[in-house]
């Protein structure tokens, strides 16, 4: 009664049938008139008179003058307020809702995670940590986690680095947002690879860099001499393990010249490594960061992909040259959350169910990928280039431009596909971006040929003069 009391009154002050000024009636009288006790009106009357409604004085409660909020007529036909120019860049980075839809690219197989062994985890750690894990944790993440990182890494991915300089983030967008945050200034220049992934663009954009987009090929991220003298960046964004999404390998050769060049320019790289664990032929590529010591590398790991995405962990190593001077600001921006997620990962890896649950993705995810290319040759009655396969969650497939990919996927969506158009991850398209995303994690084997015969017929269905 005193909440519908209270908003009863407010909503009249607000649309002006309680005009400014006008006095209540007292709480005894008014409690009388609509048989409520009169504690509920004293409990209401209080309540106006703190949020700033009213005002009490010696001769009763009067209505407070207020600026009114306009009617609904009124605010439709003000302008609309402008927004910042960065939210309509970060919007357009940003891909469609896919969630659960066949062949949509970065999707693990959730239903082959040992969740059984997990929820192990989860209680052991609730256990062991007790009450003392509701609190915020170390900003820069639970020490155990960031040791057992720091010593897979530097076995499965010659990554140098020690539990110092380890920093857990909420995934892959949050170091990315870190990097950009405590690394650059608005107007700073940012190389990003093109096509390359939507989420480093929302991350520049958020900045308000200067993104200038580079070309990839058969061995990566394409950078010349020129660029350096053009237009030396501040940060640069590569996937050199396994290009998003083309799937080229950044050759050692490109790799040493990109760690020169920008020494020499101060330079700082941000190494995303996000699903190089899945390197379905011969042994992994190790990490560019250990190829030199002291290396202007920032590397960025995930396990939306290796353990599964709603688990939001993922993980910063910093140089060394780095972590004197950014511990104090992320000590500031960051909480130390998700602490039980953290010590139940911990024992997963130091247990060695992380390495034996990676071995059991690698060679589903490789039968998977083989069905995949299997269905794609017997099936797909269009013209077409197949890139990448070596490592990852999808293939990449080159189309004729006569087929546009975005119409290919839009159509594909409202059939239950989920291929992404590979020109949607291109700041500048070019007629050689046309093509589709087709991601194999989340996917039976037995169910590609029907599929990939609907996308064919999708495809060609498509097809402009």
């Amino acid at each position: 009664m005193q909440r519908q009391l209270h908003d009863r009154l407010k909503d009249a002050i607000l649309a002006g049938r309680l005009a400014p000024g006008c006095l209540l009636p007292g709480s005894r009288a008014l409690a009388e008139a609509l048989s409520i006790s009169r504690n509920t009106v004293t409990a209401a009357y209080n309540l106006l008179a703190v949020e700033g409604y009213v005002q009490p004085d010696r001769k009763g409660t009067r209505v407070a003058t207020l600026i009114r909020p306009p009617s609904r007529a009124r605010r439709a036909a003000q302008p609309a307020v402008p927004l910042p120019a960065r939210l309509a860049r970060i919007q357009s980075t940003v891909p469609p809702a896919e969630a659960g839809l066949a062949l949509r690219p970065g999707v693990p197989a959730l239903s082959h995670f040992p969740l059984a062994d997990w929820r192990r985890a989860i209680d052991r750690a609730i256990h062991r940590a007790g009450s003392s894990a509701l609190g915020y944790g170390d900003p820069l993440g639970e020490p155990a986690l960031r040791t057992s990182i720091a010593n897979y890494l530097s076995l499965a991915r010659g990554v140098r680095c020690d539990p110092a300089l380890v920093v857990i983030t909420e995934g892959a967008q949050e170091a990315l947002l870190l990097c950009v945050r405590l690394l650059t200034n608005p107007g700073d220049i940012a190389w990003i690879e093109d096509p390359g992934y939507r989420g480093a663009k929302a991350a520049m954009h958020s900045g308000d860099l200067r993104i200038v987009p580079k070309q990839v090929d058969a061995d990566g991220l394409m950078v010349t001499e020129k660029d350096w003298r053009s237009q030396p960046p501040s940060l640069i964004y590569t996937t050199p393990s396994h290009q998003y999404p083309a799937g080229a390998v950044l050759s050692v050769a490109r790799r040493l010249e990109l760690i020169a060049n920008a020494r020499r320019h101060r330079t700082w790289i941000i190494e995303d490594d996000y699903d190089s664990e899945y390197r379905h032929v011969g042994a992994p590529i190790g990490a560019m960061q250990g190829l030199v010591d002291q290396a202007p590398v920032l590397y960025v790991g995930t396990f939306s992909k290796t353990m599964f995405p709603s688990l939001r962990l993922g993980f910063l190593v910093l140089p060394e040259a780095l972590i004197a001077q950014m511990r104090e600001p992320l000590t500031e921006i960051l909480r130390g959350g998700h602490r039980y997620e953290q010590l139940a990962l911990a024992e997963f890896i130091d247990s060695g169910e992380f390495s034996r649950h990676l071995s059991r993705m690698r060679r589903l995810y490789r039968d998977r990928q083989h069905s995949l290319r299997e269905a794609l040759t017997q099936h797909m009655r269009v013209p077409h280039v197949i890139e990448g396969g070596n490592c990852g969650l999808h293939l990449t497939m080159r189309l004729p431009a006569q087929y546009p990919d975005r119409a290919i996927a839009d159509a594909a969506q409202r059939h239950g596909l989920a291929p992404a158009a590979l020109s949607s991850f291109a700041l500048q398209p070019r007629s050689q971006h046309n093509g589709l995303v087709l991601g194999y994690g989340n996917t039976s084997a037995e169910l590609f040929s029907p599929m990939i015969r609907r996308l064919s017929q999708i495809t060609l269905g498509a097809k402009v003069s």
